[in-house]
């Protein structure tokens, strides 16, 4: 399997209003670095398994609506607590829909898998990962 992994980063604000997060409940903000990771069985005859640009540009695309926001207040995450499992699966949905719609080229139809990562920090990390 090859795989192409890009990065970018967004700031957001949220609480996690449930006992089980303690201070976090709260209203804090969080900056994570997100890794999407575009799998493919094979290259194309130019050798690529994913044009990095066209990788690049997506993801900024879908992090754009989250950047600098406060995630209780979008309609999306109504009634989802936005753990980095959720908000990570939520980008891959966006992800999805790109590779879908072939907005990562000609070479679209042959990503097979996502991989969305947010980094928490230098100590945690969260993702989600599946089969398109």
């Amino acid at each position: 399997m090859f795989a192409v992994e890009v990065r970018d980063h967004i700031m957001i604000a949220h609480s996690l209003p449930r006992p089980v997060f303690g201070p976090a409940q709260g209203m804090h903000g969080a900056t994570f670095v997100v890794d999407a990771a575009f799998f493919t069985r094979n290259v194309d005859d130019d050798g690529l398994a994913v044009d990095i640009g066209a990788a690049t540009t997506v993801l900024g695309e879908v992090l754009t609506p989250l950047n600098y926001k406060n995630l209780d207040e979008i309609p999306v995450f109504t009634g989802k607590v936005t753990t980095t499992e959720v908000i990570a699966k939520h980008i891959f949905d966006a992800l999805a829909r790109a590779v879908a719609d072939k907005k990562l080229g000609p070479g679209s139809h042959r990503i097979c898998r996502l991989k969305v990562t947010l980094h928490e920090s230098h100590a945690a990390r969260g993702w989600y990962e599946a089969d398109l």
